[in-house]
């Protein structure tokens, strides 16, 4: 097993908070501010102590843990005020941010986000609606296109998709690869 570094306490709170978020999120559709807000603080204050300002020998350090707080609530963020995620969503990605830092959040995020179309790919299947689900967007669209005010492609009918869990799951697909490649310096599939 390689060596995950000097902060490999900030997985296993990582992990816990990801068990957590995930079965708030499928029971009550919500990621509660009692999971975030404590993981991003352990996370503030943990890497705080262990690295410091800056951080060192491998340590995250406080602006580390803020970057990456910075990373994953930031897009996030955009998405909520946009009204296409819910609160919660944006938290937990930050707090994810705060305790591991910036390149494995967008890892995750961009984990994330394959795992959540996979599930509205399988949602639309099983209710058989991808052929209306499809028009919707196609016609969103090109009324987007023409500069006329679209109705939203999401309709009240829609079914949604447990953006939370999915993210959860990129996070924990992007900790597997950690724990299998050790700490990287790069993003994990986009090669940075």
């Amino acid at each position: 097993m390689p060596d995950l570094g000097p902060d490999v306490w900030s997985y296993g709170v990582l992990l816990a908070t990801l068990i957590v978020a995930s079965v708030t999120d499928l029971r009550s559709g919500k990621i509660y501010n009692w999971l975030t807000y404590p993981a991003a603080l352990i996370g503030l204050v943990g890497h705080s102590i262990t690295g410091g300002l800056w951080g060192a020998d491998d340590h995250l350090g406080l602006v580390g843990s803020l970057g990456g707080l910075a990373a994953g609530f930031g897009p996030l963020l955009v998405a909520w005020m946009a009204g296409g995620i819910g609160g919660g969503d944006a938290k937990v990605m930050g707090s994810v941010g705060a305790l591991v830092g910036w390149k494995f959040t967008l890892t995750s995020l961009f984990y994330g986000l394959i795992v959540a179309v996979l599930m509205a790919v399988v949602i639309m299947l099983r209710k058989k609606i991808v052929r209306d689900t499809f028009g919707r967007i196609w016609r969103f669209f090109l009324l987007w296109i023409g500069r006329s005010k679209p109705d939203a492609p999401i309709t009240e009918k829609s079914p949604t998709v447990p953006f939370g869990f999915a993210l959860c799951i990129g996070a924990v697909i992007a900790l597997v690869l950690t724990c299998i490649n050790g700490p990287s310096d790069k993003l994990f599939l986009l090669g940075l």
